[in-house]
């Protein structure tokens, strides 16, 4: 279940790609978008507040041109200063309005100055009576302070839009984040945790869920695999019977090649039942265990001398430590069996503190091991494969959790060598805790 959902939750991404966080994602959008909506209503505020202006001037220089015309028409002169006759700077597109018997009004702009309102009327006597006059000061102030309170009422938008988007963005990547450490949780062995109950909170979103759904689909997943692991451990527990009642009678067989053949055959079955039943037990998280304070290089030394002459020991530095001396020897057996099976001599054992360390000097860890750890019943690559069953890396790991112990594997290549060179061996580093295992799911009993 472990590495199910350490699959589907806890992928890293790889890469030297740059990793940024919701928060200032979903602040950059809410910005961006600010910024372009203030922007876009400055401009509008700030075109129809010109139009409206330059239609009111215009109004107000039309009404001031029909007043010239009538006091022209009776007194024979328009009576304001800055009303001309037939004026030569009038612009031609309204000249020839005038000409067409039109009165009419006409905005230039001045370069590098505000515009120009014209207003003109043709008269009776043939001639045309203009007016031209600018933007008054009262209008152009009017035009810079409300230029001035947009820019100003922009920036506020802006900048709190910004705010908004820290907030909500934070929020959110604080629910995500508590969602990604108890999915972290879970995929670490810890049934019992809640995605749903580590986000908390009144507010229901999205992340609710989503957190459902991983709370969902780890319940399932426990399920589907506490039933394979109660078949698997009923399947071998009903072989046991069989298989010690096989062993026994082979063992009456006469002497021979054929008995040889039948006895080996059968131990080996007796083995894998055995090997079934300790995975179950582990996968289970029921094992407990026994702890005692041991020097930990002369408890190896003496173990492996046991197990294989051969092998060499090396203790750097000697340390007591308290752990389980029968699963620990489990977990140091399984590892010289595998190096011994897979890879080539010498096989060597070093003892550092609370880190043993066992390497051999064959082709090395097939890469879904050194990517996914150990799995049951899959041997790896045909270099390091061919025979046994992937169980007893997959016992060794299960031990080690027990004794709250970290097993981990990597390949010995030569320095600054890159991945596709063959690997000078396999090295498997168990790193035993500092204090009694307390927190690995199982409960340590202390010998008397």
């Amino acid at each position: 279940m472990r590495g199910i959902i350490r699959r589907l939750v806890g992928a890293r991404v790889r890469g030297t790609g740059i990793r940024t966080g919701l928060r200032w994602k979903l602040s950059a959008a809410i910005t961006l978008v600010g910024a372009l909506v203030a922007i876009v209503l400055s401009l509008v505020v700030h075109n129809a507040a010109r139009v409206s202006m330059l239609d009111n001037a215009r109004d107000l220089a039309d009404e001031r041109v029909q007043i010239a015309q009538r006091n022209y028409e009776l007194s024979g002169r328009p009576n304001f200063p800055d009303i001309k006759i037939d004026d030569p700077h009038l612009p031609s597109a309204l000249r020839a309005k005038v000409e067409a018997g039109r009165r009419a009004t006409y905005v230039t702009d001045r370069p590098g100055g505000g515009p120009d309102i014209w207003a003109a009327v043709p008269l009776k006597d043939g001639h045309v009576l203009s007016l031209h006059t600018g933007f008054t000061d009262r209008s152009t102030d009017i035009l810079k302070d409300l230029d001035q309170a947009l820019v100003i009422g922009s920036i506020a938008v802006v900048l709190g839009g910004s705010a908004l988007g820290v907030l909500i963005g934070g929020q959110l990547s604080r629910r995500l984040r508590k969602a990604a450490s108890a999915a972290h949780r879970v995929a670490r062995g810890e049934p019992e945790v809640r995605v749903r109950e580590a986000i908390g909170g009144v507010v229901r979103d999205e992340t609710d869920d989503l957190a459902r759904a991983v709370d969902a689909m780890a319940d399932t997943l426990q399920q589907r695999l506490e039933a394979e692991r109660r078949v698997t451990a009923d399947i071998a527990h009903e072989l046991r019977t069989p298989v010690t009642g096989l062993l026994t009678a082979a063992e009456l067989l006469p002497p021979g090649r054929p008995t040889e053949l039948v006895l080996d055959r059968a131990k080996a079955m007796r083995t894998l039942v055995e090997d079934v039943l300790e995975v179950a037990r582990l996968d289970g998280a029921s094992e407990r265990a026994e702890l005692q304070d041991i020097m930990l290089g002369e408890f190896v030394a003496r173990r492996v001398a046991a197990k294989d002459a051969e092998v060499g020991v090396q203790v750097v530095h000697e340390s007591e430590v308290t752990t389980d001396p029968r699963r620990l020897e489990r977990v140091l057996f399984n590892l010289l069996a595998n190096a011994a099976r897979h890879g080539r001599p010498p096989i060597e054992v070093t003892v550092e503190g609370r880190v043993i360390r066992v390497r051999d000097h064959g082709p090395g860890f097939p890469e879904d091991l050194l990517a996914e750890g150990p799995s049951r019943f899959r041997t790896g690559s045909k270099d390091r494969a061919g025979v046994g069953h992937g169980l007893g890396l997959t016992i060794a790991a299960g031990q080690a959790r027990v004794l709250g112990a970290r097993l981990t594997f990597r390949n010995v290549r030569p320095p600054g060598a890159a991945d596709h060179i063959p690997a000078e061996g396999a090295v498997a580093v168990l790193w035993l805790p500092e204090h009694a295992p307390t927190n690995t799911g199982s409960f340590p009993m202390l010998a008397d």
